[in-house]
């Protein structure tokens, strides 16, 4: 797990730590940085031993504190697309992960790192975690689909606010908006995703994994989310883990799952 400049991987009982490695520059996403953590996803689709992944930021200042400005000065209309086209498609395969995916947020999460965190499937702050989309200071709109998941999870008025606005809000405000599921004292963050990742991982994981699928359904508008429910909950039916959940529960015992 060397093979990365700027991310540091740890596989702790299953459960995939990355950590975005850039302290000196407050971890901010520079393009290698965005192709690293496609590959470190990748690793979490295709490794069995892998059974969910948390995201966080080294150092004790920043999650992601946005995109290397340095690398967008350079942009024009000739490539700007394919650089956000880029981006989206890495946060879209952390969304569409049918393994549990957290972002650990320990500080700053701000541009690109706000949309990281949205891109992940719940988020855990700590109390001096900040938010915010800031992009029009810059000239800028978000490109790595802040637009639509920070409108999904706050909705319309309070997401357009803090986008034209660029304000920043701390964890406790965006726990309040529904941006962030729960805030916690830094040094109880990572037991805090720990403790509910392992909880996670302790069902059955086809289960975990159509339940990823039929939520994102309800933002997919070429796809019934009702259908994807119904036929997600037949392909459960068929499964040796709801033959051994439901065994399990009449002989009063705990389920050994197998993801089949």
């Amino acid at each position: 797990m060397s093979l990365y400049e700027n991310l540091l991987l740890n596989l702790e009982n299953g459960v995939l730590i990355i950590t975005i490695n850039r302290a000196d520059k407050l971890n901010a996403l520079n393009i290698e940085t965005i192709r690293e953590i496609k590959a470190a996803i990748q690793q979490v689709y295709d490794d069995s031993a892998v059974k969910g992944a948390i995201f966080t930021g080294a150092g004790e200042k920043a999650f992601v504190a946005g995109a290397d400005i340095s690398e967008i000065s350079e942009l024009s209309d000739v490539n700007a697309r394919s650089f956000a086209e880029r981006g989206q498609e890495v946060f879209s395969m952390i969304e569409r992960c049918t393994k549990p995916v957290i972002a650990a947020v320990n500080g700053f999460a701000l541009g690109g790192g706000c949309e990281l965190a949205m891109a992940c499937h719940m988020r855990v702050a700590s109390e001096g975690a900040r938010f915010g989309q800031p992009e029009v200071n810059l000239g800028l709109i978000p490109g790595y689909g802040g637009t639509q998941r920070l409108t999904q999870l706050i909705g319309k008025g309070k997401a357009m606010e803090l986008m034209m606005t660029a304000d920043m809000i701390g964890a406790n405000e965006a726990k309040a908006l529904g941006l962030v599921n729960h805030v916690v004292p830094a040094v109880e963050l990572m037991p805090k995703c720990m403790e509910i990742m392992n909880k996670i991982v302790s069902k059955a994981p086809l289960a975990i994994g159509l339940v990823i699928d039929c939520v994102n359904a309800v933002y997919d508008k070429d796809e019934n989310g009702y259908q994807t429910e119904a036929n997600s909950f037949a392909r459960c039916c068929s499964s040796q883990d709801f033959i051994e959940g439901t065994n399990a529960f009449l002989e009063k015992r705990k389920p050994v799952f197998k993801g089949a």
